[in-house]
Order: C-alpha cells, then structure tokens, then sequence
C-alpha cells in the first residue's frame, strides 16, 4: 500500500501564483495541495480543516500577514512545517518568520523540480535553507540583532556543553549534518543527536532558530 501523500496548504494573495503552485506541486504523485489561501487568517483556518504537513507561506498580505499566521500556526499543538515564501531573501520579515518557527525559506522563481524536492524536504523535518542563504540570513540577522535577542541568545548558549555550543556555531554557518560531522570528527548519527538534544534545550522548533541563535550570541564570526 502506498503511503498517504504530503498534504500542502498554498498561502499566497495572488491567486496566480497559487494556481502555479498548486500546478507544479500535483505533478509529483506523493503530494496533494488540500487548500489554496489568500490571507493568514484563512491560512490558519485551512491548517485547522486539513492538518497539513507543509505550508507555503507568502508573508505580505492584506488583513492578517504571513508573518502572524506563522506565529499563530506554529504556536498549535503538532503544528505543519511552513516554509516561507519570498521574492528577497535578505529581507527582515523572513528572519522574523524565521524566529517565530518557519523551518526555512523558497524564492519564488525556484525551479519548478527544485519546488517538489525541496516540499519534500520540508515534510521530512529537514530546514529548507540552502548553506549560502543561511550565512547571508543568519549574518544579517546577527548584524541586527537587538540587545533582547543577543542578551537571551547569550543566556542560552551559556547552559550548553562544549561540544554542543561547537555544533551550534556549525549551525550558525549554515552546515548539514554531514558537514558538520566531517568537521568535528563525529558520525552523523552522534550529530543529529547532539541537534535534538540541543533543540530541546534551546527551546527551538528546529535549527534554523538554533543558527539565528548563534549569530544573536556572537559565536559565529562575520
């Protein structure tokens, strides 16, 4: 039998860019866009119906933002990924959304069969930032981070290990488990448990908050 499909909400205001989205998504045989949405607070009442896995979030739109649905969704209880969707990507409301749970970000000219991989990705768990768009993100959000983020960001890092805070500013640099395994001399397995368990005490929904927490530190050099 073959498993249930990646469910998918679309949020976006212009419906064209809905309507190619939901086009090139079922394409692929393993996902089904359940909802299109034009605003946050439909976005919210579309993740409440259908449970989603993965939702596509536009971040500026009348009534309701991305940015606030973001918050909303992810403050729920078995929460969907959402990945934010955007023109810029150094752009201040993607570091917001970021912080407030996103797992990462597409820009939306990208390629329709990077689109399908990349969904899949997200649905896996897996932040969906690509280690360049990372480092210019995580610096920028560093560069601007205010006395609140860098004074939390500090008290947190102080309560891990060492080898954890080294992990952590591997994080900060946009590395994969894999990278960041070759660089410490560790097996991936020992790195993602050391992310998991870093996570957790982080208090973060996944490592793209752990990599903005480095820079709000000041562990990662720019």
């Amino acid at each position: 039998m073959s498993p249930d499909p990646i469910r998918v909400v679309v949020v976006d205001d212009e419906p064209m860019v809905c309507a190619h989205l939901r086009t090139i998504l079922g394409s692929a045989p393993d996902i089904e866009v359940v909802e299109q949405a034009h605003h946050g607070a439909a976005a919210v009442a579309a993740v409440e119906r259908h449970e989603p896995h993965v939702v596509l979030m536009d971040l500026r739109m009348p009534g309701m933002d991305g940015l606030a649905a973001t918050e909303r969704i992810r403050s729920k209880p078995g929460a969907p990924v959402i990945v934010v969707l955007t023109t810029f990507d150094a752009d201040e409301y993607v570091l917001r959304a970021l912080r407030a749970g996103a797992a990462g970000f597409l820009v939306k000219s990208t390629p329709p069969e990077d689109l399908i991989g990349l969904v899949r990705v997200a649905a896996d768990g897996h932040t969906v930032l690509s280690p360049e768009a990372a480092r210019r993100l995580l610096a920028a959000s560093g560069d601007g981070a205010g006395d609140r983020h860098r004074q939390q960001a500090r008290r947190l890092a102080e309560a891990l290990t060492e080898r954890e805070t080294e992990v952590l500013i591997c994080l900060g640099e946009g590395l994969s488990n894999a990278q960041i395994g070759k660089r410490l001399h560790l097996t991936e397995a020992t790195v993602k448990g050391y992310v998991s368990r870093m996570l957790v005490k982080l208090d973060c929904a996944n490592r793209t908050q752990a990599g903005l927490i480095a820079h709000d530190a000041g562990l990662v050099s720019r």
